[in-house]
Parts: C-alpha cells; sequence; structure tokens
C-alpha cells in the first residue's frame, strides 16, 4: 500500500488521536480508548490552536504542542459569572454542578446560597495555556 503524502489542508476532513494537558502535566482530555477525532480543517469546529498544529501534518506524523489561552478556549471573563435568584433555580444545585443555560451555554455553577445562585459561563479551561500530543490518522 503506498504511504500518503499529502499534507492535512483547509477543507480535508481529517481524524486525530490527542492527548491534552495542563502544564501541570493533569490531563484533561485524550481520545484513547476511543475513535479518532474527526474535524473538518478551516472550518472554526476545534480550537484554533489546535487546528493550526493540524494543518501540514501529514497521516502517520506527530506533533507536540503548547496552546496559549487565545489560541484555546480564551482569557476568562467576568462577564461571563452572572447572579441568578435562588427562588428561580432548580432545586438541589450545589457548586461544581454543570447547566445548560437557555441558549444552549453549558455553565458551571460557582457557589449557592440561600438567595443567590452564582454561575460561571466561561469554559472549564478559559485562561489556562493546553498542551497537546497529536497524531493525524487519515485525511479525506
Amino acid at each position: 500500500m503506498a504511504k500518503d503524502l499529502r499534507m492535512a489542508k483547509d477543507g480535508d476532513e481529517v481524524a486525530v488521536h490527542y492527548r491534552g494537558t495542563l502544564d501541570s502535566g493533569e490531563e484533561f482530555d485524550s481520545s484513547q480508548g476511543r475513535d479518532p477525532l474527526t474535524f473538518t480543517l478551516g472550518q472554526g469546529q476545534i480550537i484554533p490552536g489546535f487546528e493550526n498544529a493540524v494543518r501540514g501534518l501529514m497521516v502517520g506524523a506527530t506533533a507536540t504542542i503548547h496552546i496559549e489561552p487565545d489560541d484555546a478556549y480564551g482569557q476568562r471573563r467576568d462577564d461571563l459569572i452572572f447572579e441568578v435568584s435562588a427562588d428561580g433555580a432548580p432545586e438541589g444545585l450545589s457548586a461544581g454542578d454543570q447547566v445548560q443555560l437557555s441558549d444552549g451555554t453549558v455553565a458551571t455553577i460557582a457557589a449557592v446560597t440561600d438567595e443567590l445562585v452564582r454561575i460561571d459561563a466561561n469554559h472549564p479551561l478559559a485562561g489556562m495555556a493546553l498542551n497537546f500530543e497529536i497524531a493525524l490518522v487519515s485525511i479525506k
């Protein structure tokens, strides 16, 4: 079988295996034991830094990259943290719970008191630098 010498470019559907870690070494995500992540390059379906690392890889190639927050999930934003009255919130919420907002955004309950529920709609990885080991599995 001939080796695939194409380089991944915008418009290609690519499949990758990856392992994501924080600077502390803590793993936050991995495709190990799952099907590879499949996406179309140049469509903005994944974070920019990850997409940039895949662009130009050949099938079988690997890349180890460090992505600053601006090319990952962005900086944490104070305007995405807000409070609502506990009266209007669902029963049984506690800090750390994930909720879906009316616009579809997934948010984290930051704190609950008798009067207020504080909600953080920042992505959990916002403000963090990310490290990835990426292996390009296929190009379609």
